[in-house]
């Protein structure tokens, strides 16, 4: 007769079942005519979808040159706010303060010297220069990040307020649209954050509007598009 014995709790086989993903048809037009580029992906933003409208960090010197999830100019709030481009602040920042304090996980979205750019619900952005310090060991919970220019106005939690890298110009609150990311890639998160690399989509294409992250008419400028219907014509 067999021996055996029944496995220990821990042991037990068992599968661990995510959030499933559909598949989404991105392009209506013929896919081989776009326009498309490589690109490098900044790290610590997780899986970017594909469809997620991107932009460039603009810093000086850190992450210069890699893409970044676009920040749209409008504050949704709640569960719907989906926006992967942002830290949000876990403490009031006040007027003349050189830190603000975002998660742990967020932290790593950010380099020392990046350019950072503070904004908030009913705020005007600001742009705090580069980043001098990132402290990730004084709280377990939160990290410090520590820049140049010392805060304007106070910037609160119920105001939604965030961080992000310098992507733009200060006419659309630092982040401007410069395509669309084609294909879902995973840049990581917290330390074991690494980036990836992807594909840009910049025109000659007609796209399915519905299945695109954070397009609103403030990208659609950047990026010469214009709906049509269900689609998005980028010229």
């Amino acid at each position: 007769m067999a021996n055996f014995s029944l496995p220990r709790g821990g042991d037990t086989p068992h599968m661990i079942r995510g959030v499933q993903k559909d598949y989404k048809r991105l392009y209506y037009s013929e896919q081989m005519a776009a326009l498309r580029v490589p690109v490098s992906l900044q790290a610590g933003y997780g899986v970017i979808e594909q469809g997620t409208v991107m932009a460039l960090n603009k810093s000086a010197a850190g992450n210069i040159g890699k893409l970044v999830p676009y920040n749209p100019t409008t504050f949704a709030g709640g569960a719907s706010e989906n926006h992967p481009g942002r830290a949000y602040l876990v403490a009031q920042a006040s007027a003349s303060a050189y830190d603000v304090y975002v998660s742990m996980d967020d932290s790593y979205k950010f380099a020392v010297g990046d350019d950072l750019v503070i904004n908030g619900s009913g705020d005007s952005a600001e742009n705090l220069g580069a980043i001098t310090a990132i402290d990730r060991t004084t709280y377990t919970h939160m990290a410090k990040i520590t820049f140049t220019t010392a805060l304007s106005g106070t910037f609160t939690i119920a105001e939604l307020s965030y961080v992000c890298v310098e992507a733009g110009d200060n006419t659309n609150n630092y982040s401007d649209a410069v395509g669309i990311l084609e294909i879902t890639r995973d840049t990581g998160l917290g330390q074991y954050a690494k980036g990836a690399g992807g594909l840009l989509i910049l025109g000659n294409c007609v796209l399915y509007e519905g299945v695109l992250t954070n397009l609103d008419s403030a990208a659609k400028t950047d990026l010469s598009a214009a709906s049509f219907g269900q689609y998005l014509y980028i010229r």
